[in-house]
C-alpha cells in the first residue's frame, strides 16, 4: 500500500453541505432506513483473500534487485538497550497514526487504534519490551512531527521514498504498495497513460500518489484532505479519476458504488515502512530487529492474513534481507474458492435514495450518539470553556493596553491583535502545536490537549480584546470625569464605572465570539489527539471513516446546532433587552409618588 494519508482542509464548507442535506432529506424521514455500511475498520479475514491484479504493471526504474535501503540483517533483540532508544516517555513508544485509512490504520467503535500497521507495531514493540501509545494526527504534519520528536514513530503506511529520507529515517519494509486508478463506470480513462491535462485527478494531499501524479505523470492533481472526501467527490462526479493506494481503494469500493478500478501499477523498491527521526538510529535498529522477530514467529503472517490478505509480488518479502520468508496461506486458492471478483458498479440509485442512505442511516445514529455524548461533547465543552477563560483574560489586558496613552503599552497590544486576527485559525494552531509543542514537551508531557486550549484562547483573546476596547471607548468620557471628580483614582474609576458599562454594551458580541470559539474547537484535531480526547467533529469523522457513511457527521452537526442555536437566541434576547431596557415596572417594585412643593410655605 502506498497511502501516506493526510487530513486537513476547510471544514466550514463541508459542514454547510451536511446541514443543507439535512434540510433536503428531511422529508424522507418516513422512508425505510438504509442498512448501515459495513465496518471498514474490522479485519476482513483470510476468507477475503485476493490475488494481485492481472493488469498490475511495474513503474519505470523499479526493480527489487536495486533495493539498497533494506538492511542485510539486524542486531539481536537481546542487545537492544531500551534506555538508549531516545523515547520521550521511558518504556512508551508514542506513535502518530491516522484514523481513516482502513484496513491499514483506523480507529474502531471502541476507540482503539487498530489496522494492520498499528497491530503490527504493537507486536514489534512487545518484542522489544515497549508499550505503544497511539496519537491521532494529520498526515500532512506527520513526518514533521516525527522529525521533531513529537512522535517516536510514524505508523501510517508511509512509503519510504528517497525524498522522504531527507526528513526522516525508515525501518525495513513491512508491506509493499501499489496504486490503483479509480474512475466512474462510463469514463474513457482506462489506464494511467490516459490521464491528461484538463482532467480533474483526485489525490490525498502529501501522499506518494500526489507525488506520482506530479513528478511521474507531470500533471496537476486536485488535492483532498482524506480518502473519504476524495472518494465522495469521485462518486458525485466532481473529479474524473482518483489515483489511490490499492488497499484504500479496494476497502472503499462497495457494491452499487458508481466507481470501478481500471488500472494498477507497482513500485517494487518503494516499500512501506515506519518513519523514525533521522538521528535516532538506535530506535530504527530496534524496530528492525522486532520486525524480523515477528516475521520469524509467524505474527506478521497472521496479521497480514487477517487484515490485508493478498498475494505478494514476485521477489518481495518483508523485513531485512536476512529475514525468513513468511509462510502465508495459499491466497490464490482461497480467492478461487470464494470466487473473488472485482467489484463492479450496479444500476445508479436515485438522488433521493443516495441522500437518504448517506445522511439518514438510523443505525449509524444509534452508534454515533453514545460516543458523541460520552467523548465528543465533554471534550468540546472543556476546550471551549477553558479557551474562553484564557481569551477573556487576554482580551481584557489587550483592551486596557489598547486604550493606554503610552505607546510602549499600546503598540505591543496592537501587534498581537493584528497577528492573531490576521492569520487563519488552523495556521495558528499548527504553529503553536508543531512549533511550540516540542519546546514545552517536558511541561505538557507531549500532550497536545493543553496546547490546543492555549491556541484557541490566544486566538479568542485578540477578538475579545477588540470587542472590549470598542465597548470601553463607547462609554461617554463624562462617566470617567464624574468618577474622578468624586475622588476615584483612574484604575478604580475604570474598574467600577467605565469597564462594567462597556462590557454590558458588547455582551452580545462576546457571546457571538463564544459561539465562534465553540465551532473552532474542531480544529484542535490537527495537533494529534488520543482516542479519549476527541471532540464532537472528530468523533463523527472517525465513525464516518470506519463505515463510509456520512450519518455520524450529521449527528455531530446536530450536536453543534444544539449548542449554538440556544446561544444565538440568548444573544438576541440580551441584545433586545439592552436596547429596550425595562419597559414596565415589575409587580414587586413600589409605585413612585410624585409630590409638588409649589405654593407650600417653607419654614
Amino acid at each position: 500500500m502506498s497511502s501516506n494519508v493526510g487530513r486537513s482542509g476547510p471544514r466550514g464548507a463541508k459542514m454547510f453541505g451536511i446541514i443543507a442535506s439535512i434540510v433536503i432529506v428531511g422529508g424522507l424521514a418516513g422512508a425505510a432506513p438504509a442498512a448501515a455500511d459495513r465496518n471498514q475498520c474490522a479485519p476482513p479475514g483470510v476468507e477475503s483473500a485476493t490475488v494481485l491484479p492481472d493488469d498490475l504493471t511495474t513503474s519505470p526504474g523499479s526493480d527489487v534487485a536495486d533495493d539498497t535501503d533494506t538492511t542485510p540483517g539486524t542486531i539481536p533483540l537481546s542487545s537492544v538497550n531500551i534506555g538508549a532508544l531516545g523515547l520521550a516517555t521511558p518504556g512508551i513508544l508514542v506513535a502518530g497514526t491516522l484514523p481513516d485509512a482502513p484496513p491499514s490504520t483506523c480507529i474502531n467503535a471502541t476507540g482503539r487504534f487498530t489496522g494492520f500497521d498499528n497491530e503490527l507495531l504493537r507486536a514489534i514493540a512487545a518484542k522489544i519490551g515497549l508499550r505503544v501509545r497511539f496519537v491521532e494526527t494529520d498526515f500532512s504534519g506527520l513526518l514533521a512531527q516525527v522529525s521533531s520528536r513529537r512522535f517516536d514513530v510514524g505508523s501510517s503506511s508511509v512509503k519510504a521514498t528517497d525524498a522522504r529520507r531527507h526528513t526522516v529515517a525508515f525501518t525495513n519494509g513491512y508491506d509493499f504498495g501499489f496504486y490503483s486508478l479509480v474512475v466512474p463506470p462510463a469514463s474513457p480513462i482506462r489506464n494511467f497513460t490516459d490521464l491528461a491535462e484538463g482532467q480533474r485527478i483526485g489525490v490525498v494531499q502529501g501522499t506518494v500518489e500526489d507525488t506520482y501524479v506530479v513528478d511521474t505523470l507531470h500533471l496537476q492533481p486536485v488535492r483532498y484532505p482524506d480518502f473519504v472526501t476524495v472518494y465522495a467527490s469521485l462518486k458525485t462526479h466532481q473529479i474524473d479519476a482518483w489515483v489511490a493506494p490499492a488497499n484504500q481503494a479496494s476497502a472503499a469500493l462497495r457494491t452499487g458504488d458508481p466507481a470501478v478500478i481500471v488500472a494498477n501499477t507497482f513500485g517494487a523498491n518503494d516499500f512501506v515502512a515506519y518513519a523514525v527521526a533521522k538521528d535516532n538510529q538506535p530506535l530504527v535498529d530496534a524496530l528492525n530487529s522486532g520486525l524480523d522477530a515477528v516475521i520469524a514467529d509467524g505474527t506478521w503472517a497472521e496479521l497480514y492474513s487477517k487484515w490485508v490478505p493478498r498475494t505478494l509480488p514476485p521477489g518481495w518479502k518483508p523485513g531485512s534481507k536476512a529475514a525468513v520468508a513468511p509462510k502465508l496461506p495459499d491466497f490464490t486458492r482461497i480467492a478461487a474458492e470464494h470466487h473473488r471478483k472485482p467489484v463492479h458498479p450496479t444500476a445508479p440509485k436515485s438522488t433521493l435514495t443516495q441522500l437518504r442512505e448517506s445522511f439518514l442511516d438510523w443505525d449509524m445514529y444509534r452508534q454515533a450518539i453514545p460516543a458523541l455524548l460520552a467523548t465528543g461533547l465533554p471534550n468540546t465543552l472543556i476546550l471551549t470553556g477553558s479557551a474562553s477563560v484564557i481569551g477573556l483574560t487576554i482580551g481584557m489586558l489587550l483592551a486596557i493596553a489598547g486604550i493606554s496613552e503610552k505607546r510602549c503599552v499600546r503598540w505591543p497590544a496592537r501587534i498581537y491583535t493584528d497577528i492573531f486576527r490576521g492569520l487563519p485559525e488552523v495556521v495558528i494552531i499548527l504553529i503553536i502545536g508543531l512549533g511550540v509543542g516540542p519546546v514545552v514537551g517536558e511541561v505538557t508531557n507531549n500532550n497536545p490537549y493543553p496546547l490546543g486550549i492555549a491556541a484557541l484562547g490566544m486566538m479568542a483573546g485578540a477578538y475579545v480584546g477588540e470587542i472590549l476596547r470598542s465597548g470601553i471607548q463607547s462609554v461617554d468620557p463624562g462617566q470617567l470625569e464624574a468618577a474622578r471628580a468624586l475622588g476615584f483614582s483612574y484604575p478604580t474609576a475604570m474598574r467600577l464605572v467605565v469597564v462594567p458599562q462597556g462590557i454590558r454594551r458588547v455582551l452580545p458580541a462576546l457571546v457571538n465570539q463564544f459561539i465562534a470559539l465553540l465551532k473552532a474547537s474542531a480544529l484542535v484535531y490537527f495537533l494529534g489527539l488520543v482516542a479519549n480526547q476527541r471532540e464532537l467533529f472528530q468523533v463523527g469523522r472517525d465513525l464516518n471513516a470506519q463505515t463510509g457513511n456520512l450519518s455520524p457527521l450529521v449527528a455531530a452537526g446536530i450536536f453543534y446546532l444544539m449548542l449554538t442555536v440556544p446561544l444565538t437566541h440568548l444573544v438576541n434576547q440580551i441584545d433586545g433587552r439592552l436596547r429596550r431596557g425595562r419597559s414596565k415596572l415589575r409587580p414587586e417594585d413600589p409605585p413612585e409618588v410624585v409630590t409638588s412643593t409649589i405654593g407650600v410655605e417653607m419654614t
